[in-house]
């Protein structure tokens, strides 16, 4: 167990104008970590590619956090590849290299994430877009009475 982080996830009253929404594919699968208070987070980060040609795309990367239950279901069944949702607030996270520098990073603290797809689903796979069987279909979608299980 780590020790209790200085950090509170966020509330809707604290977010104000800082609100960000990214839509990207996962570069890894999250990193859980528990914490002695009984917080759990998610770590994990988001590829975005730029608009352009293939041969010319250059791709942003978002380092993502979630905190509570939010973070349990994302370690659950987001993995890397998986397309997704990220709204939350941008914050700046920063610490000192091992040469005595200070270094600057950009992190999203998420307050939703909404699976949109897996690589699979969308590229080839069950043909579904999401909507086909099995444990990868797990979609932010809503089910169309022609997709409904019933």
């Amino acid at each position: 167990m780590n020790a209790s982080p200085q950090h509170t996830p966020p509330t809707a009253q604290d977010q104000g104008l800082n609100t960000v929404t990214i839509v990207g594919r996962t570069g890894q699968d999250p990193e859980l970590k528990y914490f002695d208070s009984g917080s759990v987070k998610a770590s994990f980060s988001l590829a975005v590619n730029r608009p352009g040609s293939r041969e010319n795309r250059q791709t942003d990367w978002f380092n993502i956090e979630v905190w509570g239950r939010t973070a349990e279901v994302v370690g659950e069944y987001l993995k890397k590849g998986r397309e997704a949702a990220v709204s939350g607030r941008l914050g700046v996270r920063t610490w000192t290299d091992d040469a005595g520098n200070e270094r600057e990073y950009l992190t999203v603290t998420a307050s939703d994430v909404q699976f949109l797809g897996s690589k699979r689903d969308n590229y080839g796979g069950d043909g579904g877009g999401g909507y086909g069987g099995g444990a990868s279909s797990y979609t932010s979608a809503p089910i169309t009475p022609q997709h409904a299980p019933f």
